[in-house]
């Protein structure tokens, strides 16, 4: 398995199972993801997620008590130089309608992730599902796709 190659000066859309799997350190992944992250802030750089990850992330730690859990996604989310969110707008939500109608296979929050990479011009899309691939515009990449360390 080669290395991925990222476009260069595009933005990275951030799928929520790939903040799992980074805070929660969920293997084979993690090893696949922690270059990546750390390729980023060694340039200085960021990527991409929705608003919608911070409902997605904090339910489990908040329903659990994890505080220390939270507190880890908190601090990814809120206070990360390599992340930023982009608002859930009327246009993403406008977008994210269509392609739910468009492709029966969307889930709501699916389109709206996928709304948002395509709202912000998002070049690349990290996901763990698949299903995202029937999305024109999305340049879908698992973690599967990033080289083994």
């Amino acid at each position: 398995m080669g290395s991925l190659s990222l476009p260069s000066g595009g933005l990275i859309y951030i799928d929520s199972n790939i903040l799992f799997y980074t805070v929660e350190r969920v293997a084979p992944y993690v090893q696949r993801l922690d270059p990546f992250w750390q390729g980023l802030a060694a340039r200085g750089d960021f990527a991409i997620t929705s608003e919608l990850t911070a409902l997605e992330t904090l339910v489990g730690p908040m329903r659990s008590g994890d505080a220390t859990l939270e507190a880890l996604f908190r601090r990814i989310l809120f206070r990360s130089p390599t992340l930023r969110l982009a608002p859930v707008t009327m246009d993403v939500l406008e977008r994210a309608a269509r392609l739910r109608a468009d492709y029966s296979g969307l889930k709501t929050p699916d389109a709206i992730h996928a709304a948002t990479a395509l709202e912000v011009g998002a070049r690349t899309f990290i996901t763990n599902d698949l299903h995202f691939r029937q999305v024109p515009g999305l340049s879908v990449v698992t973690p599967r796709d990033l080289a083994a360390p």
